[in-house]
């Protein structure tokens, strides 16, 4: 397991963008500067970048008892006219603060954010990896009010960080279709908490996903509570057929994905009708006999579905390979985010 500080060894030696045999896996590797704010009696103090490395925090912290956190995770790109462009940052900002609401923490300031954020990869840009690599950036937000006491009191202190993780082609030893296991009984999370991107939701899918591995040797859990179809514990859920995309309409019950509204709204500009509504197993199971499946995010950015693993029973999707469309909507938005094609719609944001 890497610490922090062999986490800090590896970005200052390993070159950036030199190709070898074995990347690191996603998110082990850390950029050696972070930017570090607080918030105490009543305000955000002035962020400070400093090197990557272990952070103090009390044993009563309120983060460690009550799971009060959230966090984002988005990427910045390195461009062929040596420029470094952030994707969609102000998208995710809005969100970082919309889940720090719900949670009743501290709400970071837009402004000191996206400086804290903009300064982190200015200072590290060097660190960046050449496409299809990128920097990683995952602002953190947490409770650090020391009081083991508060199970119904929110955290009046906080601690918020940006980290940078540089990472590498998501698909480097080859795209492969995905297996997913459908399971129409248990909830990802609490409903009304399924739109916060916060660390307790990863949690509660874990066991499920795990389990499901073991036994069906799947890659992830696609939840539907009740038959509806919903979500994975990492990503959204997209049924893709040529000009037709179907998907779950927004509620609470899970995470509004960023690259889920990029990718529906490229979609859309290029002739898709694109459809978002609550839809159940038997439709899905329906859609795949002939058409695609595929999850989003911000990793993989469109991941193809190969099979899906229903009360035991194998469904292929497909032909069971990664669908033409998904290939096609995947390759336009990393097109986009590399600057091999016109952001039209004003998503990057150069550093």
């Amino acid at each position: 397991m890497h610490t922090l500080e062999s986490d800090r060894q590896l970005a200052q030696t390993k070159p950036m963008s030199a190709p070898t045999a074995s990347r690191p896996a996603f998110g082990t590797v850390l950029a050696d500067q972070m930017a570090v704010a607080s918030f105490r009696n009543g305000r955000w103090s002035d962020h400070e970048l400093k090197p990557t490395g272990p952070i103090e925090i009390h044993p009563a912290a309120h983060v460690l008892h009550y799971a009060s956190t959230c966090f984002e995770g988005f990427k910045a790109y390195g461009w062929a006219d040596g420029s470094v462009r952030v994707f969609r940052m102000d998208k995710h900002i809005e969100r970082l603060r919309q889940s720090a609401r719900l949670l009743v923490l501290p709400e970071p300031d837009a402004g000191q954010l996206a400086q804290m954020i903009l300064a982190v990869i200015d200072r590290v840009r060097d660190q960046v990896p050449e496409p299809p690599g990128a920097l990683y950036m995952r602002p953190l937000l947490y409770g650090t009010m020391p009081n083991i006491g508060a199970a119904s009191a929110p955290s009046n202190e906080a601690m918020l960080i940006v980290l940078a993780s540089p990472v590498w082609d998501y698909f480097a030893g080859g795209a492969k279709p995905l297996r997913i296991f459908v399971e129409d009984e248990k909830h990802r999370t609490a409903d009304h908490l399924g739109m916060v991107k916060t660390g307790g939701n990863y949690a509660a899918a874990m066991g499920p996903t795990l389990a499901a591995r073991d036994q069906y040797k799947v890659d992830q859990v696609l939840f539907c509570p009740g038959g509806s179809v919903q979500e994975t514990g990492a990503a959204n859920f997209l049924l893709l057929r040529e000009g037709h995309i179907l998907t779950r309409s927004l509620d609470s019950t899970f995470l509004h994905g960023v690259t889920r509204d990029s990718l529906l709204t490229m979609a859309r500009d290029m002739g898709f009708k694109v459809e978002e509504r609550l839809f159940d197993v038997d439709e899905m199971l329906e859609w795949v006999k002939s058409g695609e499946a595929a999850l989003s995010g911000t990793a993989a950015v469109l991941a193809g579905v190969g099979t899906l693993v229903h009360h035991g029973r194998e469904h292929r999707v497909g032909n069971g390979d990664i669908g033409p469309v998904t290939q096609r909507l995947r390759a336009a938005l990393v097109a986009i985010q590399n600057g091999e094609a016109p952001d039209n719609y004003g998503w990057t944001r150069k550093v």
